[in-house]
């Protein structure tokens, strides 16, 4: 298959080469440096370039808040065959925007940063298949994602940015708050560290990543759930409450067992 990529950042690059094991890959990049970055593809100097590529599918790999802008800004240069795919972390708005675009799409979510995933074995790793997909067009995604090892849920537009709010801002958060409280001159114990490496790791993603996944509509939900738990945490350490301090703890090893 003949599939052109939009944004050679993280993922774009990285699915970039995978694609280009199996299909004939094309790649257009703002930034010519990362998109020169990837092997095995065809870069592309000019979005007009797409006419004679004549993708049979394009991915739309460049940030939340630039997707609809850069879907508008090839379509005319794609045959009207030629099927259209996000990887967007939250899907804020395009439910509306492939609704009215008219063109058969795919919308997925690999669950795993590249930069920090272990892309030799992805097994333990997660991958969301948006349900309103076209069928065909999300079958070439299903395959791609099962041969190499993928764990694969199937969501609703709705669903997914629900289970991202859980499952993405709530981790973020608690990073964000460790690492808006650390004290340079502290002495680290093991535990410090650990919350330290994960806090870095976070905090080396792209500024309109880390944005999307908070501004996502379900995030503010989390977030009262956090406060609450702290404000609670600070009741049982005020009143030195140890019974109800062993039922918290007791609660809190049920959650993650």
């Amino acid at each position: 298959m003949r599939v052109a990529i939009l944004g050679t950042g993280h993922m774009g690059s990285w699915i970039a080469s995978e694609l280009s094991k199996e299909n004939e890959v094309a790649v257009y990049d703002t930034d010519k440096s990362k998109a020169f970055g990837v092997a095995n593809v065809k870069v592309l100097s000019e979005l007009s370039e797409l006419a004679s590529f004549q993708p049979e599918l394009l991915i739309n790999a460049v940030s939340l808040q630039n997707t609809v802008a850069a879907f508008e800004s090839v379509l005319r240069y794609l045959p009207g065959s030629c099927a259209i795919a996000d990887l967007a972390s939250i899907k804020t708005g395009l439910p509306e925007y492939y609704k009215k675009c008219g063109r058969r799409f795919a919308s997925v979510h690999p669950m795993f940063g590249p930069t920090f995933a272990n892309v030799e074995k992805l097994q333990e790793e997660n991958v969301v298949l948006i349900k309103e997909s076209d069928p065909e067009v999300i079958e070439f995604f299903r395959k791609f994602f099962k041969k190499l090892g993928l764990n694969l849920f199937y969501y609703t537009f709705k669903e997914h940015d629900e289970m991202m709010a859980y499952s993405l801002t709530l981790p973020f958060v608690a990073s964000m708050i460790f690492a808006a409280c650390v004290n340079s001159k502290a002495v680290p114990g093991t535990t410090f560290k650990k919350h330290l490496a994960i806090a870095r790791g976070l905090l080396s993603e792209d500024d309109n990543l880390l944005s999307e996944i908070l501004f996502n509509s379900f995030s503010i939900k989390q977030i009262e759930n956090v406060t609450s738990g702290l404000e609670f945490l600070k009741h049982v350490i005020k009143d030195r409450d140890f019974e109800e301090a062993k039922r918290f703890f007791d609660k809190l090893r049920k959650n993650v067992r």
